[in-house]
Order: structure tokens, then C-alpha cells, then sequence
């Protein structure tokens, strides 16, 4: 998960082969739709239920949670908890 002031991105990656499997910004049309600033607990948490269905239809069901030293709290535990709620387990 990496954070700026106005968006979020997360990515899937395979560390035993180093591949990214999958990625996602709030800069995707889904999001940006929705939300036009997303530096925000609710648009973390939109992203989040987007980021988790999308991985799911790749077959990415299991995830290592990496915050990138980003306190457990805001926007990055609301992204988390919608992750979750999404059916991804970490």
C-alpha cells in the first residue's frame, strides 16, 4: 500500500518469482467516478471493496497485509477492513 495526501495504490505482488500479479489506484475510472478526491476514510474504503472484488476475479484469495510503515489507523485501516469484508484473508 503506498499513501499520498490525495490517493491511494496498492498492488498484489509474487515475492518467490517477482511479479506483480495486480494493481490498482484511485486513479481507476471505477474509483474517480465515484470519488474525485481521494484522500478520504470513505474513498479508502470504496477502493478497498474495489481492490478485493478485482483480486478475487484473478483468483487472489490469500494476501500478506503490508502497510509500508503506515500507522494501522484512517485511511489505511479503512482500506484494510474493506479487504477483508471483501472475502480477502491476510
Amino acid at each position: 500500500v503506498h499513501r499520498t495526501l490525495k490517493n491511494l495504490s496498492a498492488q498484489v505482488i509474487d515475492d518467490t518469482n517477482n511479479k506483480t500479479l495486480f494493481s490498482l489506484t484511485t486513479f481507476d475510472k471505477e474509483v474517480k467516478d465515484r470519488f474525485a478526491y481521494a484522500g478520504n476514510v470513505k474513498a479508502a474504503g470504496f477502493f478497498g471493496e474495489v481492490f478485493a472484488r478485482r483480486a478475487k476475479e484473478k483468483g487472489i484469495t490469500k494476501i500478506v497485509f503490508d502497510r509500508a510503515g503506515y500507522l494501522y489507523q484512517g485511511r489505511i485501516m479503512a482500506f484494510a477492513e474493506a479487504l477483508r469484508k471483501g472475502g480477502l484473508e491476510f
